[in-house]
C-alpha cells in the first residue's frame, strides 16, 4: 500500500465518529453496572449494620439475591470488593480535603486538614475502620486513601522544610494521626460519654502547640501612603 494512502486511512479511522453502543450491547452494560451497585451496596449495609466480623460472601449473596461466583466474577474476591467500597468513600474524603481552604499559615493548613479528616471519621464509623484496618504487605490502600494521606502530608512537609517540627516529619505525623484515630474511636464507641463540644478542636491545638516550633507570621501588606 502506498504510504500517502496508509496516512489517508489513518486519518480516516481517526476521523470517523466513534460507534455508539448497540441496544444489546447497552443493556448489557446497564446490567453489569446495576449488578456491581447492588451488591456495593448490600456490602456496605451489613458491614454498617453487623461490623466486618460477621461478614461473609455468604450472607452477602443472601442479603443481595446474587449467587457467590457472580461476586467473584464482578469483584475477584473480598478484599477487593471491600477495596472498592472504601474507594468510593475514600473519595469522599478526598473531596473533602481538597475543599479545606488553605492559606498562608502552614499549622492552620495541618489544623484544617485535621479536623476534615476527623469528621470524615465521625461520619463513616465502619469505613473508618476498615481503612485503618492492617494490610497485608501486597495489598496497596484505595488510590483514593493514599491520595488524601499526601494531601494531609503537604503542610506537614512544609512544616518540616522550614525547621519547624523538632520531633521530625514521621514522629509528628504519627503523634497527631495517633489522636484522631484514638479520638474517632472514642467518640463512635463511647456514646455513653457526654463529650464536650470543641474536644476535637481542643487536642489539635494542643498538639500542634507542644509539636511545632513557632515561625516567623505572615507579613502583612504594608498600608498605602495617605494622600
Amino acid at each position: 500500500m502506498p504510504e500517502a494512502t496508509g496516512r489517508a486511512l489513518a486519518r480516516g479511522e481517526r476521523d470517523r465518529p466513534m460507534r455508539a453502543p448497540l441496544p444489546a450491547e447497552r443493556r448489557r452494560l446497564q446490567s453489569r453496572a446495576e449488578t456491581r451497585r447492588a451488591i456495593l451496596d448490600a456490602t456496605e449495609a451489613l458491614l454498617v449494620e453487623d461490623g466486618f466480623e460477621a461478614f461473609s460472601m455468604r450472607r452477602l449473596a443472601e442479603r443481595c439475591g446474587y449467587t457467590a461466583p457472580t461476586i467473584y466474577h464482578h469483584f475477584g474476591d473480598k478484599q477487593k470488593l471491600i477495596d472498592e467500597l472504601l474507594e468510593e468513600r475514600c473519595q469522599t474524603l478526598l473531596r473533602s480535603l481538597r475543599r479545606v481552604a488553605l492559606g498562608d499559615d502552614p499549622v492552620e493548613n495541618v489544623r484544617a486538614m485535621c479536623l476534615a479528616f476527623a469528621r470524615f471519621g465521625l461520619r463513616n464509623p465502619t469505613h473508618y475502620a476498615l481503612l485503618s484496618a492492617p494490610r497485608q504487605a501486597d495489598v496497596p490502600p484505595p488510590p483514593s486513601a493514599e491520595a488524601a494521606r499526601e494531601l494531609m502530608q503537604g503542610p506537614l512537609e512544609g512544616l518540616a522544610a522550614s525547621g519547624r517540627l523538632p520531633a521530625g516529619l514521621d514522629a509528628t505525623g504519627q503523634a497527631l494521626w495517633s489522636f484522631l484515630h484514638g479520638f474517632i474511636l472514642l467518640r463512635t464507641h463511647r456514646t455513653d460519654i457526654e463529650w464536650c463540644d470543641d474536644v476535637l478542636e481542643t487536642g489539635v491545638d494542643a498538639l500542634l502547640r507542644s509539636l511545632v516550633a513557632p515561625g516567623t507570621a505572615p507579613a502583612r501588606p504594608a498600608p498605602e501612603p495617605r494622600r
